[in-house]
């Protein structure tokens, strides 16, 4: 109930009666008066005002089950919230439950991830109280090999919805990078659980820096957070709700078509290192061009002396991007 009493405190300006609460609840004023109280003890300022009742004046930054779904305005991302305060991975725990018949749609959200998972097997820093670490659960409908291309579709959905929270200038570094000032604020990382002519479930996990101050020696240099690049304490769960809106718009989009098309330009257009030379490394090959953008598949082209080569995965590097 009180997921629900704080999404109708959070969307009424006025004050609320009690006896209003009790009638669209079916419950009793002490019931309401003790869920006020909890919401209290847990940061939220409500005011109470004899014979006018409540109004919530003050939300903290709270990262909580009760916190994302009051806010959720999404049609189906997010109908079911797995929030955990430790962890070892969302991506893990993601792949347990979708195992076990979780729906599409599913988040798992957590404070913590002691075994935080990044590309090629790298650990991911995803200390307490700074970050927003999550993984969607999906079940599209799709060719397995396509599957890699909701990676991108995931980096576009974070990259505009942080632009339009923060209104900083973020890049995608490809594939599924989001960086700001040439240094790293998010990663993603795409799991799938697939039959030859069937996907089982995708997980799509991200990692967002967002109230961090410092970082480990080794990666100092490569991240940044949004609180080192604004001085501003945003809201996990509020950003959250931003990205899940973005997703829904852009998967329902990749869905009409089964491709990256209607996008394509516009990842472009927000790309780090389009137009610029790249080097593209795999442990088969080491390509080094001029970046021109991706494929309505999610490839990177990258014009050498004498044609378009065509990269699928690997690791690419950018003048001014890590230290590079």
């Amino acid at each position: 109930m009180k997921a629900k009493l704080l999404h109708k405190l959070r969307n009424t300006e006025e004050y609320i009666s009690g006896q209003s609460i009790c009638d669209e609840f079916g419950v009793t004023r002490a019931a309401i008066w003790k869920a006020i109280e909890q919401l209290r003890n847990e940061g939220y300022v409500i005011d109470a005002v004899r014979n006018k009742g409540y109004k919530l004046v003050e939300v903290p930054e709270l990262l909580s089950k009760k916190e994302i779904e009051s806010i959720r305005e999404t049609k189906w991302l997010g109908s079911r919230i797995e929030y955990h305060a430790q962890i070892d991975s969302t991506n893990n725990e993601a792949k347990r439950i979708a195992e076990n018949g979780a729906p599409h749609g599913t988040i798992v959200v957590a404070d913590e991830q002691i075994s935080g998972r990044g590309r090629m097997g790298r650990g991911f820093s995803s200390p307490p109280g700074q970050g927003l670490w999550f993984t969607y659960i999906l079940r599209p409908e799709i060719d397995p090999m396509d599957a890699s291309m909701l990676t991108i579709v995931m980096a576009m959905a974070v990259r505009k919805a942080i632009a339009d929270f923060t209104g900083l200038d973020i890049k995608i570094k490809w594939p599924n990078d989001i960086i700001i000032d040439g240094r790293k604020i998010c990663g993603i990382l795409t799991e799938m659980s697939a039959q030859p002519d069937m996907i089982n479930y995708v997980v799509i996990g991200t990692g967002i820096n967002v109230l961090n101050r410092i970082f480990p020696e080794n990666i100092r240099n490569r991240a940044t957070s949004l609180f080192i690049q604004t001085g501003k304490k945003y809201k996990r769960a509020e950003l959250l709700e931003r990205i899940n809106q973005e997703f829904e718009k852009y998967y329902e989009q990749f869905m009409q078509s089964k491709n990256l098309g209607i996008m394509a330009a516009l990842y472009n257009s927000n790309m780090a290192g389009r137009g610029s030379e790249v080097t593209a490394t795999s442990p088969s090959t080491s390509i080094k061009g001029i970046a021109r953008g991706i494929t309505e598949r999610g490839e990177l082209m990258i014009q050498t002396d004498d044609k378009i080569e065509y990269v699928t995965s690997g690791e690419v590097s950018i003048a001014g991007v890590y230290g590079v």
